[in-house]
């Protein structure tokens, strides 16, 4: 089932535009209606103002008219895994349940499946707010 979110990340890493880092990120969410958004890494020349692939496929969710998201998947190249930045993570929470799955991939597939609530322990979210 995470084929197609893992096909969606690495279209949109293709598509990363990242000419100082030179470090391509492609992200996919696939939504709790099933639909699947998809977002790559935008940088900026004014370091830090670019763009975060998972910011990015969360916007084109939100901009979509959905508000809830079921399984987030993030591909880039290297050999580290490539996880969302502490922002990206804080964002996917406000969208997410902690036990939403996280998929890091690299190019070649899936290397590693995680939850929300691993990434981003003891998390504060829209509830807190109440």
């Amino acid at each position: 089932m995470t084929e197609d979110l893992i096909a969606a990340a690495r279209d949109a890493m293709s598509r990363a535009y990242a000419p100082y880092s030179g470090f391509a990120v492609g992200a996919a969410v696939r939504a709790d209606n099933g639909e699947i958004y998809s977002g790559c890494n935008v940088e900026n020349a004014a370091y830090p103002e670019g763009l975060c692939a998972e910011a990015s496929a969360i916007a084109a969710m939100v901009n979509a008219g959905v508000r809830r998201l079921s399984e987030v998947c993030v591909m880039g190249k290297g050999d580290a895994l490539v996880t969302p930045c502490g922002g990206c993570r804080q964002k996917i929470r406000e969208f997410a349940a902690g036990a939403t799955a996280i998929h890091v991939c690299g190019p070649e597939g899936l290397r590693k499946t995680t939850t929300l609530d691993e990434l981003l322990p003891l998390s504060f979210g829209p509830e807190n707010l109440k």
